[in-house]
């Protein structure tokens, strides 16, 4: 294992003091702990959305806390959960009277978690909603246990843009819902990543070997087998998400090309590339794309594409401004 920190147990919060050293006008934490992230700025009267999720994942989930996007963000452990604590000492700090968002991937600890902070929140008479992201196709065919990947992008992208509007918590949860409908991914991993606190691998795949569907967490795919082509790989992800949200020619996607911490830009737009021309032979435009790393798996060579078929109505969403510590669109 070679990484720049210190002692291992200590890598998460090693890195938020980092964060908050750099981004100190934008960010802060509530209630002294370093865990709980919030947004610097308040605007009262606006739907507050909260999320959260484990440690090396950046951007997701904390860097997507800023103005138009997000407010709050439970920080766990590398591929850990918050508490359930945490993120009600986040709601209480972020809320402004309009009530709150919960907005987060579909996990059994984190569903626990914001189902538990809800529930606190009740007690206190703070409005809460909640809608988990699950967008991995080949995690499994049932769409209410499938994963929440990079996808949830989209999905933070609406409802942000929703509540900058000053939508009601309930039109915000539309808009989060609306892109959630609309959003499919598939992703693949070519190497494994080394959690700090274990220090080995999280899996093993053979030099010239690959897993498609592999979960970013190490989760089991749905094949090993030798590396494809980008063209090959943008066919069958492609494939894997038409057959399963099936688009008339015509139709309109935002593309996420998605690198998973490991993989050089230069890939990523090769594979970019390969999706938008397979595309175009379905008669599929992509409307608007974005290329990088949205959602990683701390060190892990891979990559995830996702599309989202928009309408005018999803277009502004995504159309919209934003800026946090991590993320700027204009």
């Amino acid at each position: 294992m070679k990484k720049i920190m210190n002692q291992a147990e200590n890598y998460t919060d090693d890195m938020l003091r980092g964060i908050y050293a750099v981004h100190g006008d934008m960010v802060k934490c509530a209630s002294g702990d370093l865990r709980c992230y919030c947004s610097a700025r308040k605007t009262q009267g606006k739907v507050a959305i909260v999320t959260g999720g484990g440690n090396g994942h950046l951007p997701l989930f904390l860097g997507y806390v800023g103005d138009g996007l997000l407010d709050g963000c439970g920080v766990g452990d590398v591929f850990q959960s918050p508490s359930g604590k945490q993120i009600y000492q986040i709601t209480k700090e972020v809320e402004a009277g309009a009530g709150v968002l919960y907005l987060y991937g579909n996990y059994t600890g984190d569903v626990m978690v914001f189902d538990d902070a809800a529930e606190r929140c009740e007690l206190d008479d703070i409005e809460t909603r909640s809608i988990t992201g699950a967008d991995d196709v080949n995690s499994s065919a049932d769409v209410n246990v499938r994963r929440g990947v990079a996808g949830i992008f989209f999905m933070y992208k609406a409802a942000g843009a929703k509540a900058r509007a000053m939508g009601t918590l309930d039109e915000v949860l539309r808009a989060a819902q609306k892109a959630k409908d609309n959003t499919r991914t598939v992703g693949f991993s070519l190497t494994a990543c080394i959690i700090p606190e274990k220090g080995i691998p999280n899996f093993t795949l053979g030099e010239d070997e690959m897993a498609m569907g592999m979960g970013i967490h190490g989760e089991p795919g749905i094949w090993n087998g030798p590396l494809k082509t980008a063209e090959e790989l943008a066919r069958e992800s492609c494939d894997t998400i038409l057959k399963d949200m099936p688009l008339e020619k015509g139709s309109q996607v935002a593309l996420l090309v998605n690198g998973l911490g490991s993989t050089p830009l230069d890939e990523q737009y090769i594979l970019a590339d390969s999706v938008i021309r397979y595309l175009g032979t379905k008669g599929v435009k992509v409307y608007r794309s974005w290329v990088g790393e949205y959602a990683t798996s701390m060190e892990m060579a891979g990559a995830s594409i996702t599309l989202c078929k928009v309408d005018e109505e999803l277009k502004g969403w995504f159309d919209e401004p934003v800026h946090t510590p991590f993320y700027t669109q204009v």
